[in-house]
C-alpha cells in the first residue's frame, strides 16, 4: 500500500486547526505568508476563493510532496465586508449594525496536491441576527472576547446565543473550514477519512 501524502494546513487559525483535527488525519500547519490584502473592487467571493488558493500555493511550493489545505473567510453585510474588530469599540459598532439583521459569511477552500487538478469550494452560510439591546452586546463581549473574529463573534460558543437562525449546508463552514465539503475533496485527493 503507497504511503499517504504528509497533509498541511496552509494557515495560522487556532479555529482551523481545531476543526482539522476532527477528521482524525495527522496533520502540520504552516503560516502561509502571503498577503491578505483585498483591492476595493474585488468581489468577496473572489477575494476568499484567490486568496485560499494563494495560501495553499505557498505552502505547496515548500512542500512540493504534501496535500495542502488553504482557506479564507470574509463577513458580508449588504455588501459591505466585516474584519475582525481592532478593539471593543469596534466589535460592539459591528454588533449594533448586525442586529436584526442578515449576515453572509464566504468561506473559500482550495486543496492542492502536486500533479493533481485543485479541489475548490465555496462555502456560503447565512446568519440571521436576533434583535440585540446594548446590554446584551456589552456581557456577551465581556464574556467572550471574540476580537480575533469576523463579525465579532464565534457561533461556536456563547455568539449562538445571538442569532434567530443559521442556514447552511455545513455548520463547520461558519467556523471557518467546511469540514462536510474537505473530507470528500481529501478522498479524492489520496486521504480518505474513513
Amino acid at each position: 500500500m503507497p504511503h499517504a501524502p504528509d497533509l498541511v494546513l496552509a494557515s495560522t487559525s487556532a479555529h482551523r486547526r481545531e476543526l482539522l483535527t476532527r477528521l482524525g488525519l495527522p496533520f502540520s500547519h504552516e503560516p502561509p505568508g502571503v498577503d491578505e490584502h483585498r483591492p476595493p473592487d474585488e468581489e468577496p467571493a473572489q477575494t476568499v476563493m484567490r486568496l485560499a488558493r494563494q495560501k495553499a500555493r505557498a505552502v505547496l511550493e515548500r512542500r512540493p510532496q504534501a496535500v495542502v489545505i488553504g482557506a479564507d473567510q470574509l463577513a458580508v453585510r449588504n455588501g459591505d465586508v466585516l474584519g475582525k474588530p481592532a478593539d471593543e469599540q469596534e466589535a460592539t459598532d459591528q454588533l449594533a449594525r448586525s442586529a436584526g439583521r442578515q449576515v453572509e459569511f464566504l468561506t473559500g477552500v482550495c486543496v492542492l496536491r502536486a500533479g493533481r487538478e485543485p479541489e475548490e469550494h465555496m462555502d456560503i452560510t447565512r446568519v440571521v441576527f436576533r434583535p440585540l439591546k446594548p446590554e446584551q452586546i456589552r456581557r456577551y463581549l465581556e464574556r467572550e472576547r471574540p476580537y480575533d473574529c469576523a463579525g465579532s463573534f464565534r457561533s461556536e460558543s456563547l455568539g449562538i446565543a445571538l442569532f434567530e437562525r443559521i442556514d447552511s449546508q455545513d455548520p463547520t463552514g461558519l467556523i471557518g473550514l467546511p469540514l462536510i465539503w474537505l473530507s470528500g475533496a481529501l478522498a479524492r485527493l489520496g486521504l480518505p477519512v474513513l
